[in-house]
C-alpha cells in the first residue's frame, strides 16, 4: 500500500457514499448509518462480510490476509491483515462491506458497490 496502512484506510473509506470517520473502542472507524469498517489494531481492519461462513472460509483459505477472534464468533466481520492485502483488495472489501452494512435505500442507491452477482457483474 502506498501511503500509511491507515492514511489509504481513511481514503478509501471516506471515499464511499455517505461514509464518515469518527472513533469506535478508541480507534478510527467509518460509518454510513452503521459501522462500516474500523481499524482493531495497528495493520488489521475490521470489515463485514456476506455472513459468519464466509468469515470462516476467508480465515481458511487464507490467513495471511484474513484472521478472527472469538469477539467475531458468529458474525459477518473478518479482520484484513493491511500488511498484506493489497490497495485494490482493501478498496474491494471496504465497497463490499459498506454493501453489507447498508440498509436497502442505500444499497438501492448505490448498487454497484455490491458484490458481484453470479457471473461477474454487480447486481
Amino acid at each position: 500500500m502506498a501511503g500509511t496502512e491507515l492514511d489509504v484506510v481513511r481514503r478509501l473509506a471516506l471515499a464511499l457514499p455517505e461514509v464518515t470517520e469518527r472513533l469506535s473502542w478508541g480507534t478510527p472507524a467509518w460509518f454510513h448509518r452503521r459501522l462500516v469498517a474500523r481499524m482493531w489494531d495497528e495493520h488489521r481492519l475490521t470489515v463485514h462480510v456476506e455472513d459468519d461462513g464466509e468469515r470462516q472460509a476467508l480465515a481458511a483459505q487464507d490467513p495471511d490476509v484474513y484472521s478472527t477472534t472469538d469477539h467475531h464468533q458468529g458474525t459477518d466481520l473478518v479482520l484484513v491483515d493491511l500488511r498484506v492485502a493489497g490497495t485494490d483488495l482493501v478498496r474491494a472489501l471496504l465497497a463490499e462491506s459498506w454493501w453489507w452494512a447498508a440498509p436497502p435505500v442505500l444499497r438501492r442507491t448505490h448498487p454497484g458497490l455490491g458484490p458481484p452477482a453470479p457471473g461477474g457483474s454487480p447486481p
